[in-house]
């Protein structure tokens, strides 16, 4: 039961070290879209790891509530015996569970900064478009213009 305990613990270490990756991946999708100049390439990488940490953060859930309910009997009916280590389990899922807050924090920032940047992205490119359109209208009518002024100067020769 001992090393059983013991294996709960490591899980929860395990959990607590990748939710500090993905706060870091966090930080760097945040600088990111704070540069100056966006590097796509950058996002999608921390994209791509996240998503890695994730899924192994999935397997550390899955095997520790799996390992969990196999114990959740025993622990139930010697809860003094094993005190120190439920404690010391109840602690690491508070460190836990404040770490997922603060993580869920970044998420909403970075989705924010996210959003900014492509509502940008999208008023830039619709400004492009209406200055490529009111260029190509101008050299329409510059060209018509032109001729014009041609046929007007051909017509007064004959």
């Amino acid at each position: 039961m001992e090393s059983q305990l013991s294996i709960l613990q490591e899980s929860l270490t395990a959990k607590r070290q990748v939710l500090l990756e993905i706060q870091e991946y966090n930080r760097k999708q945040e600088a990111v879209f704070t540069a100056e100049e966006v590097d796509m390439s950058l996002f999608d990488e921390a994209i791509e790891e996240k998503g890695r940490l994730i899924d192994r953060l999935t397997q550390l859930d899955d095997g520790f509530d799996s390992m969990y309910q196999k114990l959740a009997l025993e622990l139930e009916n010697n809860r003094e015996r094993y005190a120190d280590q439920i404690r010391a389990i109840q602690q690491q899922i508070r460190e836990i569970t404040d770490l997922g807050v603060s993580i869920q924090a970044q998420e909403a920032r970075n989705k924010s900064l996210v959003e900014k940047f492509f509502s940008r992205e999208r008023r830039d490119i619709r400004a492009s478009r209406q200055n490529s359109a009111k260029a190509y209208n101008f050299y329409k009518s510059m060209s018509s213009l032109n001729a014009a002024n041609s046929e007007s100067s051909y017509d007064s020769k004959q």
